[in-house]
């Protein structure tokens, strides 16, 4: 298993920053966190280290400026806040960091921005034109136009497809949670912190939950699925506490973090995009034998699939789900849905008398495919709903 290392030591690092660490429901801005957090980039920055911050907030701090009432936003609410808070936030970054000499370049990201490939390469290129010229770009979603039904919903797995984006080889989560407990550790006295999390397991799955505060959206589930996207691209992820000021420092200083060990067999940057992919088009559920031809490097026959869900075209990204319910890859389909759905459970050999043309003999090649959890295990029956953010 790769090993632990100094924060100085990687090339390029995303750091992730909760909401509640940098905006106060009635004071606004936490100015002071946030200069000592930019003082902490510039230290990394001066060892070599490429920095990308994926900053919450905006909808906080909009709230807060409007003073709007406590309790869930209606969408418009959200998005006004959104539009506020924007120029509040980035205004405060680029103002702190430009005190080191640091240029700060702010990116809005929507979900199309990351899960259609022309507009992913799109928003790579500048990225990596922002790092190469110094500067450290300040990424959020666009809150302002986003809507419940197209959207990230939290910056955790937001921070993690950006990672993979920039070819990342570290993501840290900040938060208000100092790493992964076995259960929630303000609910169960007896749980147990886990320092090094070498794979992200159904059983370390099964210990994450969902958001915890309205400043929020995310929790642990959403680190979790956060980490299951960065390290299957080989990108080793952090889960530690912002609530001290210098929160770097003080994870270089040994404070109390969960370091998950990046995948030792990578997959390529294509394989990396279809992995991160946050809402697939549609489903094909397999049978074991086919789960078990998956798990050994082989294309998803017809034969094995026993439904197809949704409406999706060849090209789309779609998840197979094993016998146990729960997904087990992804990948790029090879029929649309309807013809999908001719097919199932047919040979391979019948599907040009079924569908009157010679198609593939894969319903997804394996070239088009990523596995992104492993296959067999019996934890996901023992899943329990816990939830701590």
């Amino acid at each position: 298993m790769t090993t632990r290392k100094s924060l100085g030591r990687y090339r390029r690092v995303v750091i992730k920053i909760g909401s509640a660490l940098l905006v106060d429901r009635k004071t606004g801005l936490k100015k002071a966190w946030l200069d000592a957090m930019c003082r902490d980039i510039a230290a990394l920055k001066a060892k070599g280290v490429d920095v990308l911050v994926v900053s919450s907030g905006a909808i906080a701090l909009g709230r807060s400026v409007l003073d709007l009432p406590s309790g869930a936003l209606k969408l418009e609410e959200s998005q006004a806040s959104a539009a506020v808070g924007q120029i509040a936030l980035a205004r405060a970054w680029s103002e702190s960091l430009s005190r080191d000499e640091i240029v700060a370049g702010q990116i809005l990201l929507t979900l199309g921005d990351t899960e259609e490939r022309r507009r992913y390469l799109n928003a790579r290129a500048t990225i990596n034109q922002l790092l190469k010229i110094g500067a450290v770009p300040i990424i959020n979603e666009n809150d302002t136009v986003a809507t419940s039904e197209i959207r990230y919903g939290d910056n955790d797995r937001l921070a993690a497809r950006v990672a993979t984006m920039a070819g990342a080889d570290l993501l840290i989560l900040l938060s208000d949670i100092d790493g992964l407990y076995t259960a929630p550790p303000h609910l169960d006295p007896q749980a147990e912190f886990l320092a090094t999390i070498a794979e992200i397991t159904p059983e370390i799955e099964a210990m994450a939950g969902g958001a915890a505060s309205e400043l929020s959206r995310g929790g642990m589930r959403t680190k979790i699925d956060a980490g299951k996207i960065a390290t299957t691209a080989g990108c080793a992820m952090i889960i530690a506490s912002g609530k001290a000021g210098s929160p770097l420092s003080a994870i270089e200083n040994g404070a109390r973090s969960s370091w998950f060990a990046p995948s030792r067999t990578p997959v390529t940057a294509r394989k990396t995009w279809i992995a991160g992919q946050l809402q697939p088009a549609g489903e094909l559920h397999v049978d074991e034998g086919a789960a078990a031809a998956l798990g050994a490097g082989k294309s998803l026959l017809p034969a094995g699939v026993r439904k197809v869900i949704g409406l999706f075209s060849r090209g789309d990204t779609v998840a197979i789900v094993g016998p146990q319910g729960r997904e087990i890859a992804r990948g790029l389909a090879g029929y649309d849905a309807e013809e999908a759905r001719q097919i199932t459970g047919r040979k391979s050999t019948e599907i040009e008398a079924i569908l009157g043309y010679a198609g593939r003999a894969a319903m997804i090649h394996r070239d088009d495919m990523v596995m992104t959890s492993q296959i067999g295990s019996k934890s996901e029956r023992q899943k329990k709903d816990t939830s701590y953010a």
